[in-house]
C-alpha cells in the first residue's frame, strides 16, 4: 500500500468525521460535551437520587418543570419562590408522581431581594434536611426595553434579583458545602450570559455577571474538588419569562408571550439540566438551532457574532418599535429566515 494511498484514505476518513459532527451539530440541542453525556446510553441522572435539592423559582417555567422530573427521581426537594400558592400546587403535582411523600417536599417561600431572609431560610432548609447537596439557582427576571427608554430602576432590579439576590442564597449554603467538603451549586444563566442582545441589556449584564461570579468562585474552590459550580445556558425556552419580563419601567411587564411554540420544551431543558448535573458538567449549553450556532460564533468568532447580531437586531428593534407582538428573538430569525 502506497503512502498517496494511505493519505488518501486518513483524508476521506478525517472528512466523514467532520461531516458526521457537523451533522450532529446542526441536529443539536445542547453543547457536543452535554449531548456526549446524554449519549452514552444510559441515564446517569439517577445518580441524584436520595439527594437534598434547593430550586429556587420553583413556581413556574423551568423551576417548576425541573421539581416534576426531579420528583421522579426520589429526592428530598425544596422549592421556593415569592408565590406561596403557586408552590404548593408544584408540591402537589410532585406528590402525584408517586415517589415522594409529604415530608419529602419542603415549600419554603423566599424573596431573592429580600436578602437578608437568606440566612434564616438556609438555616430552615438544614433543621428540616440536615444538609444541602444541590442548590439550584433558577429564580429571576428578564427585560424587554430599549436602553435609552429604561429607567434606572429596572437596571437596579435587574441587579438586586438577578445577580445579588443569587450570590447572596449562594453565600448562605456555600459554608454548610465547604464544611462537607461537597455539594453542587446550579446556576441557571441564559444564552445572553453569552450573547448580548437588544432589549435586554439590564438583563443581559445581570447573566453575565453571574457567568464571571461563579467562574471565579469555582476557581477559588480549587481546595475543594467534591464542591462543582455549574452554570447552564439556557436559549428561548417555553415559560413564563417573557411575559413577567420588566419594560422601560419598574413597575410594568410585557404581560403576554404569543410564541412559545417556536421555542424548546422546557420538559427538554430540564432532562438535559439533569444529565450536566449529574455528570458535573461545570458549563453547559442548551438551546435549538440557530440559537446555538449563534451562541457559538459569539464565543468564539465574536467579530462574526457581533455582525450577525447587528443584522438581526435592526429587526428584533424595528419589531419592538411597530409593536409586533412580544418582539420576540425566535420568532424575529424565522419571520427572516423561513
Amino acid at each position: 500500500m502506497s503512502w498517496d494511498f494511505l493519505l488518501l484514505l486518513l483524508a476521506l476518513f478525517a472528512l466523514l468525521a467532520f461531516v458526521v459532527q457537523l451533522l450532529r451539530f446542526l441536529r443539536a440541542d445542547g453543547d457536543l460535551t452535554l449531548l456526549w453525556a446524554e449519549w452514552q446510553g444510559r441515564r446517569p441522572e439517577w445518580e441524584l437520587t436520595d439527594m437534598v435539592v434547593w430550586v429556587t423559582g420553583a413556581s413556574s417555567g423551568i423551576g417548576e418543570e425541573l421539581a416534576y422530573q426531579l420528583s421522579k427521581l426520589g429526592v428530598s426537594l425544596v422549592l421556593s419562590a415569592r408565590r406561596v400558592q403557586e408552590l404548593e400546587r408544584v408540591k402537589r403535582r410532585c406528590l402525584e408522581n408517586g415517589n415522594l411523600k409529604g415530608k419529602d417536599i419542603l415549600v419554603l417561600p423566599l424573596d431573592l431581594t429580600d436578602i437578608s431572609s437568606h440566612e434564616v431560610a438556609t438555616k430552615t432548609v438544614l433543621q428540616e434536611f440536615g444538609k444541602i447537596d444541590i442548590l439550584v439557582n433558577n429564580g429571576g427576571r428578564s427585560q424587554r426595553s430599549l436602553c435609552v427608554e429604561t429607567s434606572l430602576d429596572v437596571y437596579k432590579e435587574l441587579i438586586k434579583l438577578n445577580y445579588l439576590g443569587t450570590v447572596s442564597l449562594t453565600m448562605c449554603v456555600l459554608p454548610h458545602m465547604i464544611e462537607r467538603k461537597q455539594g453542587k451549586i446550579v446556576t441557571v444563566n441564559s444564552f445572553t450570559g453569552i450573547v448580548s442582545v437588544p432589549l435586554s441589556s439590564g438583563y443581559c449584564a445581570s447573566k453575565h455577571a453571574l457567568r464571571g461570579f461563579f467562574n471565579s468562585l469555582r476557581a477559588e474552590l480549587f481546595e475543594y474538588p467534591g464542591i462543582v459550580v455549574s452554570n447552564i445556558f439556557p436559549g428561548p425556552v417555553q415559560s413564563n419569562i417573557v411575559k413577567n419580563a420588566l419594560t422601560n419601567d419598574v413597575t410594568q411587564s410585557v404581560g403576554s408571550d404569543p410564541d412559545q411554540p417556536n421555542k424548546m420544551a422546557t420538559s427538554r431543558c430540564a432532562r438535559l439540566m439533569l444529565v450536566s448535573m449529574a455528570n458535573d458538567l461545570k458549563e453547559v449549553w442548551i438551546g435549538e438551532q440557530p440559537f446555538l450556532l449563534v451562541a457559538y460564533l459569539w464565543q468564539y468568532m465574536p467579530t462574526w457574532g457581533m455582525w450577525l447580531m447587528n443584522i438581526l437586531g435592526k429587526k428584533i428593534i424595528k419589531n419592538f418599535k411597530g409593536g409586533l407582538g412580544t418582539f420576540s428573538y425566535a420568532n424575529t430569525w424565522r419571520t427572516k429566515h423561513d
